[in-house]
């Protein structure tokens, strides 16, 4: 359930402004994304798992948060970012 470190520094290129940029917005969001991804691939299997259930719960809330703050701060990377991940708005 866990992400790979090897993963996470894809991630990081990906959407960090630079090598060592893991705090950004946007690479904050992606890495939570693959997390929420990755948990929601496992409760497709363990229905009752509701200990996963509820730190999914939080993690959409916690990624809610922060792209509200990037919506308010910056709209164009905001609305980049939701298109890259496939986030509904």
């Amino acid at each position: 359930m866990a992400i790979t470190k090897e993963r996470k520094a894809e991630i990081i290129k990906e959407f960090g402004k630079s090598k060592n940029d893991c705090g950004s917005t946007e690479v904050q969001v992606a890495i939570l994304t693959e997390r929420i991804n990755s948990l929601t691939e496992h409760l497709k299997e363990h229905i009752h798992d509701y200990h996963s259930k509820r730190g999914l719960l939080m993690l959409v809330g916690q990624r809610r948060k922060l792209l509200d703050y990037l919506k308010e701060k910056d709209v164009v990377s905001y609305r980049n970012l939701i298109e890259k991940l496939n986030i509904r708005k």
